[in-house]
């Protein structure tokens, strides 16, 4: 298969045949049963148009997203082949079929998952594909942008209280009515990244009482500014790039039992500790749940990792105990409008980092882009060569 048309047929990345041209970026239509995201929408089109890209979307990309064909020709895109384009842009890691479909020179973007064990980023390296993982991007000031985990990770928290209230047999806000007054449900968020700060606002605005946990004591104070309180058990891991290190044993015992008890007093429990690249740290035991009130839910949120909680099945809603447990799988394609508009955003900032007057010409010497490239980066001279 060819990546370019006419004069750049089977250019490489680099060659210089490809600076004659504007370059092509490809949206293609997600193939995953319950992937309802695209990777650009149409109000994104105008400004990588401005910048002298192509862009190609394949019939019925944002029909899960309810977005026909007619809106990306609208915004100047046109419906075509997007796995012909220099750049092919997606929501989910690529299968085997679809990197079937991607030839040598190209360049892949999207959530790749390179730190899973089945990950297919030695199959990109085989087929000479360059690719970029959203999930790599670093945590710094100017890559905020770009940050796919995070504009997600916003939607899936959001989506997990709406859940945790239509499961819940209880109000969450207090009620004061003729025949009496209701307490407010209690919330206990585990786990306060980005998913589980817009969790604990978004139970807050439903006007239930709010606490947050984490085993990084740095982020009490962002907990507190979403008007939450915080549970603190005395214990710090605190790890790089923002997220959570590994507990010794010690520290899990620990962690394990003050959690336990902590644990029995919530009405709804909403999990989303996570530990990039291990299984997700279980912090509600089987012995939590059965002390939990009946009628009360625990939403897992770390469920593609083996979950948070001992019971939880992963992408099942169980009940235990009298607690029901759900364990929803890729939240964020459940609410496909808006999660769709944020992730292109990060597309497109990334997108426009690797442009150059419409080519593409990603800089390796920028962070960014140095540690997104998962698959096909240039090589570097070795230490004993820069040596002499």
């Amino acid at each position: 298969m060819e990546t370019t048309q006419g004069a750049n047929e089977g250019a490489q990345p680099g060659d210089d045949s490809r600076t004659s041209h504007r370059t092509r970026v490809g949206v293609v239509r997600e193939t995953n049963a319950d992937e309802r995201r695209v990777a650009l929408v149409p109000k994104i089109i105008p400004s990588l148009v401005k910048q002298g890209v192509q862009v190609v979307v394949e019939a019925g990309a944002g029909v899960g997203a309810l977005i026909p064909d007619e809106a990306y020709e609208a915004a100047g895109a046109t419906i075509g082949d997007p796995w012909q384009a220099e750049v092919v842009v997606k929501v989910a890691p690529p299968n085997d079929a679809e990197i079937a479909k991607l030839s040598q020179g190209q360049t892949l973007i999207g959530f790749l998952a390179p730190r899973n064990a089945d990950n297919k980023i030695g199959a990109l390296q085989d087929a000479g594909v360059r690719a970029f993982a959203v999930e790599a991007i670093p945590r710094i000031s100017r890559a905020q942008v770009m940050d796919a985990l995070s504009s997600q990770a916003n939607v899936a928290g959001y989506k997990a209280v709406l859940l945790a209230a239509s499961e819940s047999t209880r109000f969450f806000p207090m009620l004061t009515t003729a025949a009496g007054t209701v307490k407010p449900a209690t919330v206990l968020v585990l786990g306060v990244g980005v998913a589980g700060l817009q969790a604990l606002a978004t139970a807050k605005r439903l006007g239930a009482r709010t606490t947050g946990y984490d085993v990084r004591p740095e982020v009490a104070d962002q907990v507190r500014s979403v008007g939450a309180q915080w549970l603190d058990l005395g214990i710090d891991a605190a790890g790089e790039g923002g997220y959570a290190r590994e507990l010794t044993d010690d520290e899990k015992a620990q962690q394990q039992q003050a959690l336990e008890d902590a644990i029995k007093g919530f009405d709804v429990v909403v999990t989303t500790a996570l530990v990039p690249g291990r299984p997700a740290p279980r912090l509600v035991t089987a012995a939590a749940v059965e002390g939990m009130k009946p009628g009360s839910v625990i939403v897992d949120l770390a469920g593609e990792t083996g979950g948070n909680c001992e019971l939880t099945e992963p992408g099942k809603t169980v009940v235990r105990h009298g607690v029901t447990i759900c364990s929803p799988l890729n939240l964020p394609a459940t609410m496909p409008e808006h999660a769709s508009e944020l992730y292109s955003k990060n597309i497109a900032a990334l997108l426009e980092l690797m442009l150059t007057d419409g080519r593409l010409e990603p800089d390796f010497g920028d962070q960014v882009i140095a540690d997104s490239c998962v698959a096909g980066a240039p090589s570097r001279p070795a230490d004993s060569e820069e040596q002499g």
